[in-house]
This record gives C-alpha cells, sequence and structure tokens, in this order.
C-alpha cells in the first residue's frame, strides 16, 4: 500500500548504490516500457497501486498499443531487462505452479521466461502460496539452474527453509559470478535463479505462516477468485492476517537480495 510502496521501491535503490550498483526500477508507462524509473516516475506509481494491472509477456501488446501503464511480473521484468541489455534483477519471490495446478494449470509465465530468457533473477525464493516441488521440477524441465546463496535448501519467502534442496549451494559472490560466466559463455540461452534466504531475523515461524496460507487459499478458492488475480488476493490475505507481519517480512527480503544481487554482479562484471 502507498506511501510504503514507495518508500520501499526507493530503498531498495539506495541499497543498490550503497552497494556500488546502478538501479533501473522497471514498469510501462503511457505504453512506453521503462527501465530505470525516476523518483517521480516510482510515486506515481506508488500513489496509482493496484489500478495498475499486472502485465506479463502475453498483455505487453495490449498495454503497449493502448499506451497504459502496467505494472510487470517477473516475466516482463526479464524481457524488459534484456532488451535494456541489464543482466541481473532482484525481487521478492518469483511466481510458479500454484497449488493444485494439476487440475487448474495454473502456471506463472515467470517458469517460462526463465527457461528462455538471459537475466539472473536473485530472489527469496518462489513464493510460499504456491506448490513449491512442482515449481522446481518445472525450473528442472526448462533448464534453469536453481542455485542457493550459502543455502543447499530452497528458501519458502517468508521462511529460510522448505525442506526442498537447490540444485548447487553458492559459497561466495564470486562463485555466483563464475556460474553464471560458464553459461553465459557456453552459449546456453535461459535465466540463473539465486535464492537468497530471508533474514533470519525477519523469518516467520513455517507452521504458522502455512497454517495462515492454508486459510487465505480457503477463502480464495470460497471466492471463486481465479488467474492473475490469486496471487495479489493471497498477498494480501496473509498481510491481513498476521498483522502486517509478512508485509514487513516480504519488505525486509527484498532489501535482503537487493544487496547480494548487487554484490554478484559486481564480481560479474570485473
Amino acid at each position: 500500500p502507498y506511501p510504503q510502496n514507495v518508500e520501499t521501491a526507493l530503498k531498495v535503490e539506495a541499497i543498490i548504490r550503497e552497494h556500488g550498483g546502478v538501479p533501473a526500477t522497471v514498469g510501462i508507462i503511457d505504453g512506453e516500457a521503462v527501465v530505470g524509473m525516476t523518483p517521480e516516475e516510482i510515486e506515481e506509481f506508488g500513489k496509482r497501486g493496484l489500478s495498475i494491472p499486472k502485465v506479463s509477456r502475453r498483455d505487453i501488446p495490449v498495454i503497449i498499443a493502448n499506451k497504459s501503464w502496467g505494472a510487470s511480473t517477473v516475466a516482463t521484468t526479464m524481457i524488459l531487462a534484456a532488451k535494456a541489455g541489464v543482466e541481473f534483477f532482484v525481487t521478492g519471490g518469483i511466481g510458479g505452479v500454484h497449488r493444485g495446478a494439476e487440475t487448474t494449470f495454473d502456471i506463472s509465465a515467470d517458469l517460462e521466461e526463465l527457461g528462455n530468457t538471459n537475466v539472473t533473477v536473485i530472489c527469496a525464493g518462489a513464493k510460499a502460496i504456491l506448490d513449491l516441488p512442482k515449481t522446481l521440477e518445472i525450473l528442472e524441465t526448462k533448464g534453469v539452474p536453481v542455485l542457493g546463496f550459502q543455502t543447499d535448501e530452497l528458501p519458502a519467502f517468508y521462511t529460510r527453509k522448505s525442506g526442498l534442496k537447490v540444485d548447487h549451494k553458492l559459497e561466495s559472490y564470486a562463485e555466483a559470478a563464475e556460474i553464471i560466466h560458464a553459461k553465459r559463455d557456453f552459449g546456453l540461452d535461459g535465466g540463473v535463479l539465486i535464492t537468497n534466504p530471508i533474514p533470519e531475523e525477519y523469518s516467520m515461524d513455517a507452521d504458522a505462516i502455512n497454517a495462515v496460507i492454508d486459510s487465505a487459499i480457503k477463502e480464495m478458492d470460497e471466492k471463486g477468485i481465479k488467474g492473475k488475480e490469486c496471487t495479489p488476493f493471497l498477498l494480501a490475505k496473509i498481510a491481513e492476517i498476521t498483522g502486517g507481519k509478512s508485509l514487513e517480512s516480504n519488505i525486509q527480503l527484498v532489501f535482503n537480495n537487493a544487496a547480494v544481487g548487487t554484490e554478484i554482479a559486481k564480481e560479474y562484471y570485473k
């Protein structure tokens, strides 16, 4: 919610600068793809809030043709970043396979983009509302390396552990950079996913947050909410039930990802 969204975006940019990087906040404004918003544009984005539609790959032509505003998903951010020559992207969590996807086929376009587009994504895992084992299976099918920054376990967004293994544990920023270089030098297209656990002090209790998620999903199903509306509904409902604690965790994990992502990018460009 405004003004927290604007404060968070500006703080992420500040953290990237503090670590010696150059931030470029991404979105679509009046039908123009913007990679590197001004503070004024970020402010306006924040004020408009949820009135701005979420834009994935399929939506880009409509938003551009209609000269509309669009908030970029992980997939769209990857597309715009790649077009602008930006190779690193920090976010909270990626989309993935939704629970019950074996009947709904609700699978985020983020996974397809990670399989195709040459951008490294630093996140705190896939969003905890998702089916994490199935998400990992699709990432494997798409040939996406899932790396854990100083962890051998996939972080689960609000919590540091999921019980699922990553493909490889990264010991350092330099090792991450070397692996990305190896993928690029070998000519393998597609993204690299670096998962970075939420800082310990902001991690939520796994049993408690999973109970909250189950309750939110039950309400979503009862209300018949489907498709791209699922994630915003669930994140807002979880924030409501946890009294804002989940939102604070979400913000802190993004800050942490910004710091780690910038350090990896610096090593990569050495």
